[in-house]
């Protein structure tokens, strides 16, 4: 496979003197019968969040497909279960300071010796800084490994208050080295692949994530849940999001503050925790906001309801590649104002609004939305959330590892073009180029 500026991204031929790891008979890769998908994840959040969201459903439909995975994570404390996504081992890790609540798996040397026990058939990583370093033992070991882009490098260095100009030239080395290390990079949006295609990287393929159509659904609306926030005549705006610097959660403030300045009874209520919390609170105290902040909501059947009761919700991060909160509450028949400045334009199509990262945008854009009659409106982001149901994403994963199987698992209907059709979604079943596997024959 080419790889980054025409080198191959995953050039192993044989195997290396002194290699650890599983040895495929005949130096092939196997790619049939069931498979060992090792998955190694950092930043996931302590109860909820998207990504844990992504690695719960991708990890129950590998396992529905016949594979077997193993997800590693690190955590307060060690351990080691079975559960509906397969196996999952918990590492001690650090918690990161100031990310409020995000911990890193360390100790390389434990890794190694566990993923050596493990002896994956695939391995699938998320996370191209702490964790890159599993590329070289992947190509070493001739295990066939894809990195899982779940941001952009250039965005969330942004967000964190890098200069453009710098943010873009670190990307850039990171993107660079993350290409030539994995055999594949899968992007889950066509946002998310450009900033490796900027680089030259040929190894990139899509696979977008998805929403339980059934867990998610209109049918959540709850009059009496909605009453308990709003009055019938007020807006009922809801943000579902981590409280972190690269979200701009501020950005709601700020819109729930443009609108009540322009007559609008609207409040605001946000599902979600992290270090920016008592910060937004005193802001909303001081500027007499009327906004509910409920923390962690651990509850997915409140969180779904409380989704389906508002009016509009709002994904302000201008980072996301995806935005699975946003997408779920498309599910419940909510449209969504986002930031313009992320993938969601792609997901949410003509369903929703998209506004520039400014509270006056985020207002204008509630204004558009809910000058559309409401049946409409929701009927129309229920109908573009169906365009995203998880088989899809599976079967689009499972592509990318070159991995047998197919899933039925999806209790709502997915479109045979979802979500490729009309309106610049990702693509479902990506076109991935044959990959010159570690030992194997390119197949």
């Amino acid at each position: 496979m080419n790889g980054v500026n025409g080198v191959n991204a995953a050039p192993v031929s044989g195997r290396s003197p002194g290699a650890t790891g599983p040895a495929h008979a005949g130096g092939r890769v196997r790619t049939d019968g069931p498979l060992r998908i090792v998955r190694l994840a950092n930043f996931v959040a302590p109860a909820s969040g998207g990504l844990r969201t992504a690695l719960r459903e991708l990890g129950r439909g590998y396992r529905a497909a016949g594979h077997r995975p193993v997800l590693i994570v690190p955590g307060e404390r060690e351990s080691d279960r079975e559960t509906e996504q397969g196996r999952v081992i918990t590492l001690p890790g650090p918690l990161l300071p100031g990310t409020g609540g995000y911990r890193v798996l360390t100790g390389r040397a434990r890794i190694t010796g566990l993923l050596r026990e493990l002896a994956p058939d695939r391995l699938e990583v998320s996370d191209r800084t702490t964790l890159r370093w599993t590329g070289a033992w992947a190509r070493r070991a001739r295990v066939p490994a894809v990195m899982v882009s779940h941001e952009t490098a250039d965005g969330v260095l942004r967000a964190w208050g890098m200069p453009e100009g710098a943010a873009r030239r670190a990307a850039d080395a990171l993107n660079t080295r993350t290409a030539h290390t994995y055999a594949r990079v899968v992007c889950t949006t066509g946002f998310a692949e450009r900033e490796f295609v900027r680089v030259g990287a040929r190894n990139v393929v899509r696979a977008p994530l998805g929403v339980d159509l059934g867990e998610r659904h209109p049918a959540l609306r709850d009059p009496g849940l909605r009453a308990r926030y709003a009055r019938a005549a007020e807006t009922l705006l809801v943000m579902c999001s981590r409280l972190s610097p690269e979200k701009r959660p501020g950005t709601a403030l700020d819109a729930l503050e443009a609108l009540r300045r322009r007559g609008r009874r609207a409040v605001l209520v946000v599902a979600g925790d992290g270090p920016l919390r008592a910060r937004l609170a005193q802001r909303a105290g001081e500027r007499a906001l009327p906004v509910v902040f409920l923390g962690h909501v651990p509850d997915r059947a409140f969180l779904g309801a409380l989704q389906a009761c508002a009016d509009v919700c709002l994904a302000p991060g201008p980072a996301e590649t995806f935005g699975l909160a946003a997408l779920e509450a498309m599910a419940c028949g909510t449209p969504v104002v986002a930031s313009a400045s992320s993938a969601l334009p792609e997901v949410i199509g003509a369903s929703g609004a998209v506004a520039q990262d400014r509270g006056e945008a985020f207002a204008e854009a509630v204004e558009l939305l809910l000058e559309r009659p409401e049946p409409g409106r929701r009927e129309a982001a229920r109908a573009r959330a169906e365009r995203f149901g998880w088989d899809a994403s599976v079967a689009a994963f499972l592509a990318a590892h070159d991995a047998p199987g197919a899933v039925r698992r999806t209790a709502g209907p997915v479109r045979p073009d979802a979500p490729g059709g009309p309106g610049g979604a990702a693509s479902v079943r990506p076109t991935v180029r044959p990959a010159r596997w570690p030992g194997g024959d390119g197949r």
